[in-house]
């Protein structure tokens, strides 16, 4: 018989606010997974820097899970050295308490930990990828500044590196990490939060992305391959759940296209559960991702989605399966996409759309992922490794 093993205690480190403000990929990860490991009986600390508009206070809990904040001076390049001398002191003075560190992106903070981390017996440094962005720029570049390639090369000496899709995983063996420490593990979604029986079920498809109005996610592209779409289905409609920058900007394109009774700006919401269950359709038209939660909790929510060919979206997404892909910034294949979903029976939707929530149950169920993840916080990186490419495969 098994013996059953011990609670550990984990502390997830954070370079950004916690809780977030409006949005947070990585910080509502760090929360999906802080909540289920205290679920199971682990420990788990998070420690994220003390940012102004954020949460004030330098310790607090959030569901149950101690968050503590290091304060330091928001001054240029000083600032981020006496960050990272906090972290130092904070770690060093508590290098017995955690089993793991799982670091949520490889910048400075991650540096400090995977360095210190190496010269210590315990605890085991878990560094996670969550964006492709941070092969063109930072500490991952081909060609990092000074500064980037001495915290690259602290960086290397971390126990295990998460990548959340193949594509990242293939980066960061092309960047010279050791392929035995490279572990492939998704992000995770919370299956009970979502219905899986998402649809309207009316002759009018919806489609809805959800996600910050910024660049990145090429919502210009969208709003003109939709105006296309307009034109076979005058009938469709388009909800975008979000916040961001070129908010004002993207009302004035719907204004411009002549396509407003069809476009939805609902702003930032709290009830994307509510979002996705009034939806027939998720829509990613992204230029770069690490795997977006939006895709994540769409599919899980039982909608086919429509996502360029990038990293995250390319490991669920199949086409004529349980969604469409289409080449980032090809507008054309868009429109092709939307109305060739928008043509479909709602029968025909609900079979993708089965597809979609069954995709998410093998390869990113928050159960599967902990089962993953757990063997890198106890020190067997090799017990994850190639989960991910086998699991799209039965996409």
């Amino acid at each position: 018989m098994t013996e059953p093993r011990a609670p550990l205690h984990v502390l997830m480190l954070l370079d950004a606010a916690y809780p977030p403000l409006q949005g947070g990929g990585t910080e509502m990860q760090v929360r999906t997974l802080a909540r289920a490991l205290r679920v199971q009986g682990h420990r788990v600390t998070v420690l994220a820097p003390l940012i102004p508009g954020g949460v004030q206070q330098r310790a607090g809990r959030l569901d149950g899970v101690p968050v503590c904040r290091l304060p330091y001076p928001r001054l240029h390049l000083l600032g981020g050295v006496w960050l990272m001398i906090r972290l130092f002191l904070f770690l060093i003075s508590r290098r017995n308490r955690y089993d793991a560190w799982h670091v949520h992106s490889p910048r400075r903070l991650g540096a400090v930990a995977a360095l210190l981390g190496s010269w210590l017996a315990k605890p085991q440094v878990v560094v996670k990828v969550a964006s492709a962005t941070e092969f063109e720029s930072g500490t991952l570049a081909p060609h990092p500044s000074a500064l980037n390639r001495s915290l690259y090369l602290c960086l290397r000496r971390a126990d295990a590196w998460q990548a959340i899709s193949g594509r990242i995983g293939k980066a960061l063996a092309a960047r010279g990490i050791p392929s035995d420490r490279i572990a492939a593990i998704p992000n995770a979604v919370d299956l009970s939060r979502f219905n899986a029986s998402a649809g309207t079920g009316s002759e009018h498809p919806r489609f809805v992305f959800i996600g910050r109005l910024v660049t990145a996610k090429n919502l210009f592209m969208l709003l003109e391959a939709f105006a296309e779409l307009l034109r076979v289905h005058p009938g469709a409609q388009l909800r975008i759940v979000g916040g961001g920058p070129l908010e004002t900007a993207l009302k004035q394109r719907t204004h411009v296209l002549g396509i407003e009774s069809g476009v939805e700006f609902t702003g930032h919401r709290s009830d994307v559960e509510r979002m996705l269950a009034d939806a027939d359709f998720g829509v990613l038209p992204s230029t770069v991702e690490g795997l977006s939660n939006t895709l994540l909790e769409c599919m899980a929510s039982g909608l086919p989605m429509i996502a360029s060919r990038i990293s995250g979206s390319e490991d669920l997404v199949r086409t004529g399966i349980n969604g469409w892909l289409f080449e980032p910034g090809d507008r054309p294949e868009l429109t092709r996409c939307l109305i060739e979903a928008a043509s479909l029976t709602p029968q025909r939707r609900r079979e993708l759309g089965d597809q979609a929530r069954a995709s998410i149950e093998r390869h990113a169920s928050l159960d599967s992922v902990l089962e993953r993840i757990l063997p890198l916080y106890r020190g067997a990186p090799t017990a994850a490794r190639n989960r991910m490419s086998a699991a799209s495969e039965g996409v």
